[in-house]
């Protein structure tokens, strides 16, 4: 064989070869060029490996990081099944008669409505769960494997409604509610064995699970609540006060979901301000989603009336706004409240001020949710209703929210 076709070979036989493996040059000796082929030749190939460099993802918008809060779902439960029951007879050389050997089926599993105080809010339960199966007997006497538990976890101040029954209230840490039991494993023909019948031929199916549609509502949803008509600055108002990061934009448009902001003092100490989405007139007769909002604001223990002062007469938006709680909740719009006069960075809002403040009679702080002017008064305003709300907890003895 002359050398060029030698030389050929050892091409072929390399191009089979993987990118960047190991060439015994000893073998490569038996062919007359082989170290000067090897030295020419590149294992690592740049046509044959997959490009190194990860594609670029593409970046998600505000609108979709942003995360909402939800204080009402609607579950089904439905429990695991039991596993059925076992037929069949022990036999073996010398032993053909060795009786019902059929074991138990072993219990589907339960679902468990647990509190947990790292879960703030219920946007993270699915609208079905479904327990699992319990295995089915086996021969031998062998019992199926009882199902394990699954658990939903759920805020503190959790309420489990059926059809607007209360089932229960979960206000501690850890504690668990029963929603639904799993059906219990069907019997082998070993359990029908008797002196009036050796050889039972019966074995029965395990039972279904409980199903039921309950309803998870949190008793309170955050320490104070901003309330306003659509586009009075509520969204914006938030995010300049807390590290909450709602949606706002340069046109008009309105919140559909609530969002918690979380406010931190020097002391540690964190208090909830929840943004609501804007109320319309006829609200309390469910006029849009209004009978869902005002849901939101009763669980809110003190109100911030946010209007906006560029608009003509603001007074009158605190008149709507608490009429259409009152309508909702007699004295819903009485609880400890403070009114914010938003948008002063616009023109003609410092004479709507002074005719706002001979209007009412309650605290009234001019702010700006786009400049942040006055945003200090305003949180500190709150701190002294958080405080109010702590001594009236303890007077009563009843466990104030920690957020």
């Amino acid at each position: 064989m002359t050398a060029a076709v030698k030389a050929l070979t050892l091409t072929r036989a390399l191009t089979f070869w993987p990118a960047r493996a190991l060439i015994d040059v000893r073998q490569l000796d038996r062919y007359g060029r082989g170290r000067d082929i090897l030295r020419n030749f590149s294992v690592s190939c740049q046509l044959c490996g997959k490009p190194r460099g990860s594609p670029k993802k593409k970046e998600l918008s505000e609108k979709k990081l942003t995360r909402y809060f939800v204080d009402h779902r609607r579950v089904k439960l439905e429990a695991g099944s039991g596993g059925d029951g076992a037929c069949s007879f022990h036999s073996e050389p010398r032993k053909e008669w060795g009786g019902p050997d059929g074991g138990n089926g072993g219990n589907g599993g339960d679902i468990i409505i647990k509190v947990d105080r790292q879960v703030k809010s219920l946007s993270h339960i699915s609208a079905s769960y479904r327990g699992q199966n319990g295995e089915s007997g086996r021969s031998k006497n062998c019992y199926g494997r009882n199902a394990s538990t699954t658990y939903v976890s759920v805020p503190v101040g959790t309420v489990v409604k059926e059809q607007g029954r209360t089932l229960a209230d979960l206000a501690l840490h850890g504690q668990e509610y029963v929603a639904v039991h799993g059906g219990g494993g069907g019997k082998g023909n070993r359990f029908f064995l008797s002196n009036e019948n050796r050889a039972p031929m019966t074995a029965t199916p395990g039972e279904k699970g409980e199903e039921r549609v309950l309803q998870l509502e949190l008793r309170t949803m955050a320490h104070a609540g901003l309330v306003g008509f659509p586009n009075a600055g509520k969204s914006s108002l938030l995010r300049a006060i807390s590290n909450a990061k709602p949606a706002v934009a340069a046109y008009p448009f309105t919140t559909l979901n609530p969002h918690i902001g979380i406010i931190k003092y020097r002391d540690h100490e964190q208090l909830a301000v929840a943004d609501i989405p804007g109320l319309i007139r006829g609200a309390h007769l469910n006029r849009g989603l209004g009978i869902s909002f005002l849901r939101h604001i009763e669980r809110c223990r003190f109100l911030l009336f946010v209007l906006d002062m560029s608009s003509p007469s603001p007074w009158e938006q605190l008149q709507h706004l608490q009429y259409e709680l009152d309508q909702y909740e007699p004295g819903l719009s009485q609880r400890p409240r403070v009114i914010v006069a938003n948008k002063m960075d616009l023109a003609g809002t410092q004479e709507n001020l002074e005719a706002l403040r001979g209007h009412v009679s309650q605290r009234v702080i001019p702010v700006s949710a786009l400049t942040g002017d006055n945003t200090e008064e305003l949180i500190l305003h709150l701190r002294e209703l958080y405080d109010g709300y702590l001594e009236s907890n303890a007077e009563s003895g009843e466990k104030p929210l920690r957020w």
